[in-house]
């Protein structure tokens, strides 16, 4: 049977999503058929919050659609654009239209890996924002679907695309610290706050839609948008949100996407008010055998205060037998120290991949169809470092981690939340 993303179709497949919602905005006919300034390839846009709209500074040119549950942020990212574009409430229909090339998804991260594997089998590459998904289970379906339909999936963690990443991975990868013992990862505390009671949606929200595969719960301000990152339900933390950038820039300058941990410890302090319960301190320590090396997520950290560039907030320190390397932040603003930015790659060294940017280089993914700098394979396993560590403070113990069959190795009840039970008929 033919796999189709239409509403009526939709709950026979793997991947289902219900719930009615609005239809989407009418467009002049002829519209869909017009030629955008893209050179031919046209993106839609699912999420349109900070990070959706901030994609738009370079997708402007290719968007080709635009859908999001709050009509706010759908008609500030339709005055950014400033051409008719078709504009959506359900995502659904996004995938619909068929002269999409691809689909960024800027969603909350409960979101990823649902909207992440219809897009693929709706034959769409997708960029992803950072952490790939919300559950390990989740995290492996959309490694799967991407294979299985052939698709380009970049994961948001822009980090790896600057300059100061590729030249920290071309200092360490060629040996200028030695080898690698320790990488010390830092960031501050996650915040404390949420005091708001529950009360009614604002209509320009669809708020069954935005909780979409989560358990249904009352709306609450300080629950949407920006805040979804304070709770372990469902952003995690500091540790998921940074962490996920800080720890992406770690392995991409270990050259170590293809290695897992063997052991994961986290300790922490939850918060003493408010409704946001990730821990306000956090620390985590990570386990790699062959090589052997050890990352620690400190939150706060010691920090470093002689990190170059501006952010001394979050960071990376990289502890070898020969010296050390501090690599300041991890995202859009990492920086790097002056000896790796002045270092050369000699002749036969190490030459490390060097992304145009982040999102040129999913538009060349796409042209190219070769792999982009932040794979959805690297990103599951970036994600993965993120979700054990809040499922070792949850529990309050050590995880024995089986990469190969993504298990924790005799604990049931760590198995259980590497996946989530989602609302019916939406599952991955």
């Amino acid at each position: 049977m033919k796999k189709t993303t239409s509403r009526r179709g939709f709950l026979e497949r793997t991947l289902a999503i219900g719930g009615g919602l609005a239809a989407p905005a009418i467009f002049p006919a002829g519209f869909l058929g017009a030629q955008a300034p893209s050179e031919k390839i046209l993106t839609g846009h699912i999420g349109l919050g900070g990070m959706g709209t901030g994609h738009l500074n370079f997708f402007r040119k290719y968007a080709g659609a635009l859908c999001d549950v709050d009509t706010s942020h759908l008609n500030r990212a339709a005055r950014i654009i400033g051409r008719y574009v078709p504009k959506y409430r359900d995502f659904r229909d996004l995938l619909d239209q068929k002269n999409l090339d691809g689909v960024l998804i800027a969603t909350p991260d409960h979101w990823h890996g649902v909207m992440a594997v219809m897009a693929c089998e709706a034959g769409k590459d997708v960029y992803v924002q950072k952490p790939s998904s919300s559950t390990i289970e989740e995290g492996r379906a959309m490694v799967n679907a991407a294979q299985r339909c052939g698709r380009v999936m970049q994961v948001g963690s822009q980090g790896r695309s600057t300059r100061a990443a590729y030249a920290s991975a071309s200092y360490v990868r060629n040996g200028m610290i030695g080898r690698v013992k320790e990488v010390d990862c830092w960031h501050y505390e996650n915040p404390v706050g949420g005091g708001k009671p529950n009360g009614p949606a604002p209509s320009n929200l669809d708020w069954n839609m935005w909780l979409g595969p989560m358990r249904y719960m009352d709306y609450n301000v300080e629950r949407v948008h920006f805040n979804f990152r304070w709770f372990l339900e469902f952003g995690g933390g500091q540790i998921r949100d940074r962490g996920a950038h800080v720890m992406s820039c770690a392995l991409f300058i270990m050259n170590a996407d293809g290695q897992m941990p063997s052991y994961v410890e986290a300790t922490g302090k939850a918060p003493d008010h408010g409704i946001w319960d990730c821990p306000t301190k956090m620390e985590i320590k990570y386990v790699f055998k062959d090589p052997d090396w050890v990352m620690y997520w400190r939150q706060p950290g010691n920090g470093h205060p002689h990190a170059p560039g501006k952010v001394h907030g979050f960071g990376s320190k990289y502890i070898g037998d020969k010296g050390n390397l501090v690599v300041g932040g991890g995202d859009g603003g990492t920086h790097a120290e002056k000896k790796a930015i002045e270092y050369k790659i000699p002749e036969g060294g190490n030459f490390p991949y060097k992304s145009p940017g982040h999102e040129q280089d999913f538009i060349n993914a796409v042209r190219s169809r070769k792999k982009p700098i932040m794979t959805i394979e690297a990103g599951h396993a970036v994600g993965t470092l993120c979700i054990l560590g809040n499922i070792s403070y949850r529990l309050g113990r050590g995880l024995n981690w089986d990469a190969k069959n993504e298990r924790v190795i005799g604990d049931e009840e760590a198995n259980r939340l590497i996946a989530r039970p989602n609302r019916s008929p939406w599952r991955v």
